[in-house]
């Protein structure tokens, strides 16, 4: 969900209460006391901001982990298979089994499949086994400190003093992953606020504990963010050698039918629902994997920004409903990171906003490659390689 960097020490956050003029940076005790001014002007009471407050820390760890994210620069076939191994199906389905009712529940209320919150389960905490080990509260007041991102974690903040305010949030006790979220599909505590649900009906909502709680939640989630009921995501397919790749891409979506005219195919039985919009996804350009994206495979992009990791979720999820192995082909080799920052470097040199010389391939990054490779005549299937570095 991060929506930008902020290069500067202030920004100009909006919350529900309106415009906060607000200083990231400096002094971190400096900054928490700040944090408790404004909680102060939220309506919330002495004794629930001390509380919530009173063992906030600088966390190095969290910075360190938010900067550390070099699996991100994996191609998606390389990048699939260190994520999805036999026994991660196994548990997947064993868990379908085991929660089947919840999953029904699911599906009846928000037609959110079930394929999908095993997939997003299973890689988010390997099934609730793994929840993380960070504390939430400091992760949450380092992140919105840093300059990066405080737009995004900032009210993140004030969302966890509520959860603490309902009895639902331990300021010393809680933990979960680096960036703030929790439980066991990892929910950030704003998400947790507005759309947490008690779905084994004990009364309370246990995201850490109960699997009822955090579906239920996820499939929420989801639903509020346009999740279409009961239909399909992603389909792989296989694709002609005359289709013109500018039109590839989350960017372009054209009618199950006239792709289907254009010569795209189910690589296993047919494509579902003719009549509706997606867009052909190559990740590793003409020669790789290919897939039809339907509108539902957008709405997973709130969940994580990743375009890997999205389309790898979005795969397994297929994969947990009965879907084969898909076919890597045979691609191009993709870039080092090294080289992906050149490559980054160049582009920006030509005037393409590609959000930094980070050496991970990027939806911006992808934009900037196919419309260097549609100037320079090479296929623009958006996946840059040492011919399009070299050309540049």
């Amino acid at each position: 969900m991060v929506r930008g960097v902020l290069a500067g020490c202030f920004a100009l956050v909006l919350s529900a209460g309106g415009a906060w003029a607000q200083q990231c940076g400096g002094n971190f005790n400096q900054f928490v006391q700040d944090l408790r001014t404004e909680a102060a002007q939220r309506g919330y009471d002495r004794d629930t901001i001390d509380g919530f407050f009173r063992h906030a820390s600088f966390d190095q760890r969290t910075l360190d982990a938010d900067r550390r994210q070099g699996v991100f620069t994996l191609p998606f076939t390389e990048f699939s298979r260190r994520l999805i191994s036999q026994n991660r199906i196994d548990n997947g389905r064993r868990n379908a089994e085991r929660h089947r009712a919840t999953f029904d529940e699911v599906e009846r209320r928000f037609g959110v499949s079930r394929g999908i919150l095993l997939s997003f389960w299973a890689f988010e905490t390997d099934y609730g086994a793994f929840q993380g080990d960070y504390n939430t509260l400091d992760s949450l007041v380092t992140l919105a400190h840093d300059c990066r991102r405080p737009e995004l974690f900032r009210p993140e903040v004030f969302a966890a003093l509520e959860l603490f305010a309902r009895g639902d949030f331990d300021p010393v006790n809680t933990q979960g992953a680096w960036a703030g979220e929790i439980g066991m599909v990892q929910m950030l505590p704003e998400d947790i606020v507005t759309h947490a649900i008690d779905g084994d009906g004990d009364g309370r909502v246990s995201l850490q504990t109960s699997a009822a709680d955090a579906l239920l939640s996820g499939a929420n989630i989801l639903s509020s963010l346009g999740w279409r009921p009961r239909e399909p995501w992603l389909v792989e397919v296989t694709i002609p050698d005359n289709l013109d790749w500018f039109d590839t891409g989350i960017h372009t979506s054209k009618t199950i039918a006239t792709w289907e005219g254009l010569g795209v195919r189910a690589r296993n039985g047919s494509l579902p629902m003719r009549d509706a919009q997606a867009s052909v996804i190559l990740p590793e350009g003409r020669f790789g994997p290919a897939f039809l994206a339907y509108p539902n495979f957008s709405v997973l992009f709130e969940w994580n920004q990743s375009f890997t990791y999205v389309l790898t979720a979005a795969y397994f999820a297929t994969r947990l409903e009965g879907a084969p192995v898909f076919d890597a082909r045979n691609p191009e080799p993709g870039l080092s990171r090294d080289e992906m920052q050149a490559l980054q470097r160049k582009l920006e040199a030509r005037g393409h906003d590609v959000g930094g010389t980070t050496g991970i391939l990027g939806a911006r990054t992808r934009a900037a490659v196919r419309s260097e490779q549609r100037r320079l005549g090479l296929p623009a299937d958006a996946w840059p390689t040492r011919a399009l570095l070299n050309a540049l």
